[in-house]
């Protein structure tokens, strides 16, 4: 019995874990459509993203008031998101403008996923005007 509950668990985690989150398709779009009601980055329309490297691909393009780009910093896991997955929130903060730290959420499950629109306050470069 315990080996059931420990495969189930196992399983359950996993579809977080996938490279696409829990939703596809019409539903995932269904979803999209009721989260963009509210901010981009909030906890209720977190950006989506391929894994890690596509949440800090997208920091990097963020520009601040000034066109510089802001620092950022990963403050943890803040549980499921509006797309069945676990989101993550960093910390944006800008040298020199009116708007110095924000949270941004982001969900990292969303494979193949570039974000190309600004969180409120920043505007953004296209992802092929920054380099690795």
């Amino acid at each position: 019995m315990r080996m059931i509950v420990v495969l189930g668990i196992a399983l359950a985690l996993s579809g977080c874990a996938g490279s696409g989150g829990v939703l596809r398709g019409k539903a995932l779009q269904a979803k999209v459509n009721i989260a963009a009601r509210s901010p981009l980055g909030s906890r209720d329309n977190p950006v989506r993203a391929d894994m890690p490297e596509g949440q800090r691909a997208y920091l990097a393009r963020l520009r601040c008031g000034d066109g510089a780009a802001p620092a950022f910093e990963r403050m943890g896991s803040y549980g499921l998101g509006p797309f069945g997955s676990i989101i993550d929130g960093y910390q944006v903060t800008c040298a020199v403008a009116e708007l110095k730290e924000r949270q941004v959420f982001m969900d990292m499950y969303h494979s193949g996923h570039v974000e190309l629109a600004p969180v409120p306050g920043f505007a953004i470069v296209p992802p092929a005007a920054v380099k690795p």
